[in-house]
Order: C-alpha cells, then sequence, then structure tokens
C-alpha cells in the first residue's frame, strides 16, 4: 500500500507538506542538509541576538491557520502574531511617508503628501480586490495542463492578470504622483523583479499588504518553521537535521524509487516531494541526460530572480524607529535596471531595514538591537566578484542607511555582524546562480509554464516552493504545499483515507 514519502528539505513549503500528508496517516520523513530547519525561513543567533535568515514578516496568515486546521492544529497553539499597524515608512528623497493598513489614515497620509491621489487608492483598493477574487483559482489549484486555462474559473480570471500591462503600468492608472507609484510597486522586489518588467497581475502583492496587513510573529518569522516542524513531529513525521541528499534514485523508465544520501545511505520510498532550490535541485540531484525539458542547459537559459546583500548587525542601542523601512534611491529606476539589466553593483542602492526590536524584546538584550538590512542586487549570472567586492558595497550600504534614514552612527555600535552575499546563498544555501526569489515570475515562466507541481519529467516525483506553481513569498509558497499535497494525496490514497483530498480545498 503507498504511503511512504520522503520530503526534501525542511523550508516551509516542505515542512507544510510534510504536516498535510503526515496528519492524513502517510510515513513521512524529511530529509534536510543544514542542522536547521527553515531554509531561508530560519534563524540565526549571533552573541545573544537573534535574526531571520530571509522573510521578515507575515503576511495573509489566514493560508497558515487553514494549514494547521487541516492538520487538526492551531497556528495561534504556535505563533504569537502582532499586527504592524504602521506597515512600513518609506524614505525617498524628498520626504519620508508612513504607510498604514486603515484606510482612513492611509488617505489621510497620501493627501498630506500627494494631493489628490486618495481618490486613486480607493479605486486600486476596489478594483484589486476583484482581482484578488478573480486571481485565487490560480493560485489555490493546479495549473500543469493548458486545457486548465479553458476551465470557467480560470477563464473568468484571465483577464486579471493584466497581460500586456507592467505591475508600473497597472498602478499608474490610480496614482499620478511618482513616488506614490513605487510605493505601491516595489513589492516586485519580493519576486526579483523590476516594477516596469514585473507582469500588472502582481499589484495584488500591495494590495494584500493593505487588505490583511502584515504581522509579526514574536522570535521572527523563523518561528513559522519551527511551529510546523514541531507540528510534523507531533503527528507521527520525522525530520533528519544534517541528512544532506546526494541524488535522486531514478530507474531507466524515470521512476524515482528514493533517495541516496550524502553519507552513502538509500532511502526507498513510494513518492517524493522536493523543496529544494529547483534549478539547483535539477542540476545537482539528477544525472545529466536525465532531463529534457529542464537539463543543465536549459535551466542556464532561464531567467532568474535578482539575488540580496545581507547585513545582520546586533548594535548596543536602540532606535525609536519604524518595524520596517525601505530606502529608494535617488534614482530608482536606474538602481533596478542595474539590478536586472546591466547586472552591475549601484553606487545609490535601494535598501531595506528591518528594526524588530522595536516590537519584539525577544530578538536582542535590553537597550540593544537586531537590525537586519537588505539590498536588492544581481544575482551571479553577474560574475560579480563578491570576495573582492563585500567590504566595499556593505560601507556603501551603511552609508546610505546612515545618510537617508534615522538609523545614525550604526557602526560606532556594532557588537555583532554576518554578511550573507549572493556567493553565499548560492555555496551555502544552494540557491541556484544565487537567485533568492528562484525562477523569475514572468508570463513565460508563470502557471503551466513553470514546472508543475507533480513534475513532468519524473515519476513519483512533486514540487513545492517558490520554483514550482504558483511562486515565490510564503503565501504561495503555502500554497504550493497544499496544491501538491492535494494532488498527491489524490493520486495515491490511503485505504483509511475515505474523503478524497482535494475536497478540504475546495473552492
Amino acid at each position: 500500500m503507498p504511503g511512504k514519502i520522503a520530503i526534501i528539505g525542511a523550508g516551509p513549503g516542505g515542512l507544510a507538506a510534510a504536516m498535510l500528508l503526515a496528519s492524513k496517516g502517510y510515513k513521512v520523513d524529511v530529509y534536510e542538509k543544514q542542522p536547521f530547519v527553515g531554509g531561508r525561513n530560519s534563524s540565526f543567533q549571533l552573541d545573544g541576538y537573534t535574526f531571520d535568515v530571509g522573510p521578515t514578516f507575515m503576511s495573509m496568515p489566514e493560508i497558515a491557520e487553514e494549514i494547521f486546521l487541516e492538520a487538526g492544529r492551531n497556528l495561534h497553539d504556535y505563533l504569537d502574531l502582532k499586527e504592524l499597524p504602521m506597515m512600513y515608512e518609506l524614505v525617498f528623497p524628498s520626504k519620508n511617508v508612513k504607510m498604514y493598513r486603515d484606510p482612513s489614515r492611509m488617505k489621510e497620509e497620501i493627501e498630506r503628501h500627494f494631493p489628490g491621489d486618495s481618490k486613486g487608492y480607493d479605486a486600486f483598493m476596489k478594483d484589486t480586490r476583484v482581482k484578488m477574487d478573480h486571481l485565487r483559482p490560480i493560485l489555490q489549484n493546479k495549473m500543469d495542463h493548458y486545457y486548465e486555462y479553458l476551465s470557467f474559473k480560470i477563464l473568468k480570471a484571465l483577464p486579471q492578470l493584466s497581460l500586456g500591462k507592467s505591475l508600473y503600468d497597472v498602478l499608474s492608472q490610480y496614482f499620478n504622483h511618482e513616488e506614490l507609484k513605487l510605493g505601491f510597486t516595489f513589492q516586485a522586489k519580493y519576486l526579483g523583479m523590476s516594477p516596469w518588467e514585473c507582469p500588472g497581475a502582481f499589484s495584488i502583492l500591495s494590495f494584500m499588504e493593505h487588505e490583511y496587513g502584515i504581522f509579526h510573529p514574536i522570535g521572527g518569522v523563523n518561528q513559522l518553521s519551527k511551529a510546523m516542524a514541531q507540528a510534523v513531529e507531533e503527528l507521527g513525521g520525522s525530520i533528519h537535521l544534517g541528512n544532506g541528499v546526494k541524488k535522486l534514485l531514478i530507474e531507466k523508465n524515470k521512476k524515482v524509487k528514493g533517495i541516496l544520501l550524502e553519507d552513502g545511505k538509500e532511502i526507498h520510498c513510494d513518492e517524493v516531494v522536493i523543496n529544494g532550490d529547483f534549478s539547483h535541485v535539477m542540476t545537482n540531484l539528477v544525472d545529466e541526460g536525465v532531463l529534457t525539458k529542464y537539463s543543465p542547459k536549459k535551466l542556464a537559459k532561464k531567467k532568474y530572480s535578482c539575488s540580496t546583500f545581507m547585513i545582520y548587525l546586533g548594535v548596543n542601542k536602540t532606535f525609536d524607529l519604524p518595524h520596517h523601512t525601505i530606502s529608494f534611491a535617488d534614482d530608482y529606476k536606474k538602481n533596478v535596471e542595474e539590478i536586472t539589466k546591466s547586472k552591475i553593483l549601484s553606487d545609490d542602492p535601494s535598501i531595506y531595514i528591518q528594526n524588530a526590536s522595536v516590537t519584539d524584546p525577544t530578538l536582542a538584550p535590553a537597550g540593544k538591537s537586531a537590525l537586519y538590512i537588505l539590498a536588492p542586487v544581481p544575482n551571479n549570472i553577474s560574475k560579480i566578484d563578491w570576495e573582492k567586492h563585500e567590504q566595499t558595497f556593505r560601507n556603501l550600504v551603511l552609508d546610505s542607511v546612515e545618510e537617508k534614514t534615522g538609523f545614525k552612527d550604526i557602526r560606532k555600535h556594532i557588537e555583532a555582524e554576518r554578511i550573507i552575499s549572493p556567493i553565499n546563498w548560492e555555496n551555502d544555501f544552494n540557491i541556484f546562480e544565487g537567485a533568492t526569489f528562484s525562477l523569475g515570475h514572468h508570463l513565460t515562466q508563470m502557471m503551466a509554464l513553470r514546472p508543475h507541481n507533480k513534475f513532468e519529467e519524473l515519476e513519483n516525483t512533486w514540487l513545492v516552493g517558490g520554483g514550482t506553481h504558483p511562486g515565490s513569498g510564503l503565501p504561495t509558497i503555502l500554497e504550493s504545499a497544499r496544491i501538491t499535497t492535494t494532488m498527491l494525496m489524490d493520486e495515491t490514497p490511503l485505504a483509511s483515507n475515505k474523503t478524497p483530498a482535494s475536497s478540504a480545498n475546495a473552492l
């Protein structure tokens, strides 16, 4: 009887899949190369400070709530979520703009800085609410065949994709002031893309923040992965840390029968769920010559997201400044083009700063702060020599932070520091070309044109995470786990499961 599942990678997608499968009685084993869970959604400690490695806020927590509920658990038994009423502050060359979830406060702030554009905010929220409702079937269901575009719900949703329009084009329909447009399009960076190239459908990203709010789990967003890992083990699943996978065990008919661990042990199973970075896995865990559609040569020609340059600082002072700050380059479009097109390091980078200690006292000793600083940069296709440029770029970023924001004299107060550059993302986190947000979300790499949740080139092989449908970002990664496990359970049901898995996720 089928039911033994091996999951490669203990990132949020793999852990969510493990929860759902274990809760339905499948024998689940998760194999993780690192000695910790979470992948890019993990944490680390440094001299008494705690840092999230990657994601720094939760959006649409109801998705996580639903997944825990489907697994017979309550998310809030594991996480203490705090909503941020003032979501973030935008620092432009001429003004600072606070972005609120509350529509009244948001419109007041818009009129203060961008007279006349508050009506555009109302129109944007109204129209995108409709768009979001129409796009849910795409985001919550498999899209692995072209004929699925012909279903009534999908046909109804397709016009909402804003085909032929960029994210910037869509927001230009609502706002006249350039800086306000950027305030609703910079979220394209969550996908590692330019607002001038990102498909207009992704106007839902800023809408989601304003409609549903953004939340901070006490202890950091890493607590989500730790909560899912705890739930997996409570449900009878096993997580094997420090157990990297070297190869997929593939028979001549391209049927995967298990995995080969780095220690030489073979694990045989009925199905394999892959949560590793898609292009890294397919170029390293599969022998050359096995894949055709996603051969190493073809993967090298795909479009990939940008990377990120990370500085994590423990400083011996506090800042009465927002939890989240985004500092824009003086010429934002030039900065974005340097990252995504010319692939060079900017002299004036845009920078994100998280000052989570203002909300969460658990992250730093009393009177001190854990600062997280991120600058989007080109991925490693750029061939930038990070060993040569790391310290110069680090100083440039800190200069910009000190000059443009209220985080003054940071260098004088640093007690602990870690840098993760694109080459570290590639070598230490096994991310193809250091492209932090995986395959780009161009129309040619979305929906049925993205690697399928049921992987099309190998039997008994399934995908979760940012490299498959519906894409990158915590909410969509969690949705990928629901889509994939629903398909897997429908195709290989256990005798004890009398109700089809798809009924739990019906729209």
